[in-house]
């Protein structure tokens, strides 16, 4: 199963970004999908997960400015940034249950995407 990431880039403070993430392969189904973060000499932090039915759930840092959301049709799930700022700065990780033919449920993560924001 692959995981590709796309969306990431700099941005002055204030602005906005869009992630995305597709997951391809072998998948009978997607479950849970989410976002995290990783700033320079940080641990992996959750950003944001949303259930197959579309439940979030956010860190408290993002919540009101960052919105997640997917398409189960795709295998996608999408993260809207707005109101941007420095602290945001990170390679942000998408992260997918991901059920196989066989009905083995295992988690798989993307590559990750640098988001830059300047002050």
């Amino acid at each position: 199963v692959r995981m590709v990431e796309s969306g990431g880039g700099s941005v002055q403070a204030g602005g906005s970004l869009r992630l995305s993430c597709a997951a391809s392969g072998s998948i009978f189904r997607v479950n849970a999908m989410g976002w995290y973060r990783q700033a320079p000499g940080k641990q992996r932090d959750l950003v944001a997960t949303i259930t197959r039915s579309s439940s979030t759930n956010y860190a408290d840092s993002v919540k009101d400015r960052f919105t997640i959301s997917r398409d189960n049709a795709k295998n996608t799930v999408y993260l809207q940034m707005n109101s941007l700022k420095s602290d945001d700065t990170a390679v942000y990780y998408c992260n997918a249950q991901i059920v196989d033919p066989l009905g083995y449920e295992y988690s798989r993560w993307g590559q990750g995407t640098q988001v830059t924001v300047s002050s």
